[in-house]
Formats: structure tokens, sequence, C-alpha cells
């Protein structure tokens, strides 16, 4: 299935895979580029994710031994872990809603 011809892609990960795919003017084969390029940037998605909770960790961290007395930047550290795994939910979730409408469909 080709997904390049989609306009209305509201993640930016998958707009940005689509239109890198576009780019480097691969099309869409029995080997699964595409699908290999969205799904690499999921995982990338997933990563920057996991490094954003981990600085709010170690924000955590520093201001509990008193290493810093800035809240600011943990407010910020925590705000940004906290819409990080927002979207990464609600990505998520699409995605099992679409593999079980998938697996409703009649052959």
């Amino acid at each position: 299935m080709d997904i390049s011809s989609l306009h209305n892609i509201s993640s930016g990960v998958i707009r940005e895979a689509a239109e890198s795919a576009a780019v480097s003017g691969r099309k869409t084969d029995t080997n699964g580029d595409l699908f290999a390029s969205v799904l690499n940037s999921a995982i990338d998605n997933l990563n920057a994710t996991n490094a954003y909770i981990s600085d709010a960790e170690n924000e955590k961290i520093r201001l509990a031994l008193g290493q810093t007395d800035n809240t600011h930047d943990l407010t910020i550290a925590m705000q940004k872990a906290s819409e990080a795994l927002q979207y990464t939910v609600a990505v998520r979730d699409k995605f099992l809603e679409a593999y079980k409408e998938i697996m409703n469909m009649q052959i």
C-alpha cells in the first residue's frame, strides 16, 4: 500500500518518514522499505521518550540530593516526559485499534 499520496498525516514522525522515502525515490515494494522507515521512526520516538523520562528522573534525583536549587529545570523535564509519554501511548492505542480492525476483517 502506497501511503505517499496521503496528505493529511497528523503525526510528524510518520510524515517525515513518508517524505524522506518519497525524496529518496523509494517506492513501496515487496521488501517494505517504507514500512521499515515508519517503524524505525516509531522506534526513534520511543527512544526519545525514554530519554525524556530519564532526564526527568535525573533532575528529581539532583534536586533531592541538593545538587541543584533550580525547580524550573525539573518542571520542564517532567513536562517534556509527560507529553512524550502521552503521545507515545496515543500512537500505541491507534496502532492497536488499527490492528484489531484488520484482524476483524472478513476475507
